[in-house]
Parts: structure tokens; sequence; C-alpha cells
């Protein structure tokens, strides 16, 4: 059989292996954002194993800032908390550059309308008014709206005769807002005062941070100061501090540990057990009533 041209060339070509080949990359496999974790300690966290370990991490104890409404579930008894003055938001009253979209930005990522949540309900049937700040809200700054909320809400445990927990979290006054933010530390101040006064108690529980006008006002006034392993709490920062005095800090210093040993903090107590401690200090406040 007579073969037609170049009927020979394509007969190889079908046997012929071509020596480079082309490999497809397999689609890129989506990780959920959130999903693991990086502890400080480079520890590698799973973020469900995190939550239930009461965001500690189990490695090395750190423990990682709560939102107010996750302080609030570990905190209170189910179902039982009501909020106070929830309508109340911040306003760029001085017209501070930038601060109205600052602003913004914070109540969309985090869901709040303030850097703090005020309420009352139970803790371990005890009635309480609570407290609680959130530093994912511009650090839990202190503006007007903070220090009215905190102050309406030690009026209103004055009111109801019942003790006032407050969990601080905290950078400092609010510097968008300027001196009306400053007059928040006298306002706070003085509504515990009248609080005092009464004999009704107030819990102040010291988180990370701790700093600035929050812990020269209402954070550093309680009838008992508990505080979270590891906490930053103090005023100044301590490079702020090193430059004035131009001197090396020690170890540890304003960290809640260094913190109790100086006489600042009652007890240091780690997330997981601080309910339990708070129930315990409200039950011997009770009796002794």
């Amino acid at each position: 059989m007579v073969q037609a041209p170049g009927e020979v060339g394509t007969v190889f070509e079908l046997f012929r292996k071509s020596k480079y080949f082309t490999v497809q990359p397999e689609s890129k496999r989506e990780i959920p954002e959130g999903l693991w974790i990086k502890c400080r300690c480079r520890e590698i966290l799973f973020s469900k194993d995190l939550s239930r370990n009461y965001k500690v991490c189990q490695k090395c104890g750190h423990h990682f800032r709560l939102t107010a409404w996750e302080r609030i579930e570990l905190t209170l008894d189910p179902d039982s908390f009501v909020e106070f003055d929830a309508d109340l938001e911040p306003r760029d009253i001085l017209e501070f550059p930038g601060y109205a979209q600052k602003l913004a930005k914070a109540q969309e990522e985090t869901g709040l309308r303030e850097a703090v949540v005020t309420g009352e309900g139970t803790i371990g049937g005890h009635r309480v008014v609570v407290v609680v700040m959130d530093a994912h809200f511009i650090m839990g700054s202190m503006g007007t709206v903070v220090g009215e909320k905190v102050a309406r809400a030690a009026e209103r445990a004055l009111e109801k005769r019942v003790p006032l927990v407050a969990f601080s979290a905290s950078g400092g006054a609010r510097m968008q807002e300027g001196i009306l933010s400053l007059m928040q530390m006298g306002k706070t101040a003085a509504a515990l005062g009248r609080l005092d006064q009464a004999g009704l108690l107030y819990i102040s529980v010291l988180t990370d941070p701790t700093m600035g006008g929050v812990s020269a006002s209402f954070g550093f006034l309680g009838d008992i100061i508990l505080a979270e392993p590891g906490a930053l709490i103090g005023f100044a920062g301590p490079r702020v501090i090193e430059q004035t005095i131009r001197q090396k800090l020690p170890d540890g210093f304003q960290q809640a540990e260094f913190l109790q040993e100086h006489g600042f903090v009652d007890l240091v107590v780690p997330r997981n057990r601080l309910r339990d401690t708070i129930i315990k200090i409200l039950g011997l406040h009770q009796q002794g009533e």
C-alpha cells in the first residue's frame, strides 16, 4: 500500500512522547478568615479551642482581649442582662479632623455605638449593675458618652441599692474630644463617691489595657480591685515614663502582677476563675449587710 506524502510523519507523531509536559496547578484551598489565631508566644491556636478556653492561650496563658458582649456572656447569668442607654452615641462636637469617620468605622467594625456597654443583671444570682468596656472601639478611649454611661450606671446602682461591677479596658481619655473628655474623670469619680457614701459595693476589674484617664478615675476607685493576668495597667506608658525620668523601669512594670505586689491591686485572677471570685465577693458582702 502506498502512503500519501506526509502520512508517515503523522503516524510517528502519534507515538512520539513529549519531552516536557505542563502540570496544571490545583486550585488553592481557601482557609476561612479567623479560623486560626497566632498568640504572641508564636503558638498557632484553633479559634474554637481558644473560645472554649475563655480566650486564654493554653500554652503561655496570655489573655486575649474580649469584646464587651463576650465579657457579659462569660460573667453574667444567662438571659439576665438588660442594657442601659443603648441609644447614646458620641458626636464630633469639636469637629476634630477625621473623628467622624473614625467613629463610623469603629461602629461598623464592632457593632457598638460606643466603647462601653452598661446594664443590670445577675451574677450567681446576685443583682448587680455592670459597666463593660471594649478596647476594640477606638482602644476603649473615654469620651463624653463613655463618661456619661459610667456615671449613669453608678447612679442606677445607687437607686436600686445593688453593687456595681466595672470591667475596664481603655487606652485613656479620647483626645478628639479634648477637655470634654478629661471632664469625665471628675464626673465618674463624683458618681462613685455618692455610691461609696451610701455604703454600696463597687468592684473594679482591670483588664488589658487600663491606662490614662480611666485608670486615674473609676478604674482605681473600687472597694475591691481585681485584675486579669498580664494586663497593662497605669497612667502614662512605660516609654513615656522612661524618657521623662531617664531611668530604666523594673521588669514587669505596669503589669497586673507588679501592681499587686506593690499594693495597687487586691488580687490577680485568671479569667476562668474570675466569675466565681466575683460571686464569692458579692456573697460575702451580702452577708455583711
